[in-house]
């Protein structure tokens, strides 16, 4: 097992490193972990397969992944960014297909910071008129 692909995937606070490795069985670790035992949730794991149904690879390649930062939901949707960035750095001809299913793009959603005077990022402090 050293010939693989790489692709860093990221949501939020999360970060996901990704080592694809083709001729697999189909095996996702997480942190040294069975996908199903990482996130338990079965939306969780679905996310994470979806680049992998899209090209039709789900029981073809080996998935490393190292995963921090963040919550469950980020971290998942960070593993399957990474996973997309991986299938297309191993595979070019899969990247119109992934592309058009929006897995390649970097969701930048994240945290808005706390701005000074208000007691959040939108919040204002209560006013009193009298």
């Amino acid at each position: 097992m050293s010939d693989f692909s790489y692709g860093t995937g990221r949501r939020k606070e999360s970060v996901a490193r990704t080592r694809l490795y083709p001729a697999g069985s189909g095996q996702i670790l997480v942190n040294n972990k069975p996908v199903s035992e990482y996130f338990p949730r079965k939306a969780l794991q679905m996310i994470i397969e979806q680049p992998l149904k899209l090209v039709r690879l789900l029981d073809k390649v080996d998935i490393k992944v190292t995963c921090a930062g963040g919550g469950m939901s980020g971290q998942a949707q960070a593993v399957r960014h990474g996973i997309a960035r991986a299938l297309e750095k191993m595979d070019p001809e899969l990247r119109p297909a992934l592309k058009r299913a929006g897995l390649l793009t970097r969701d930048a959603r994240t945290k808005e910071r706390k701005k000074y005077g208000q007691p959040g990022a939108r919040a204002k402090y209560q006013y009193s008129k009298r």
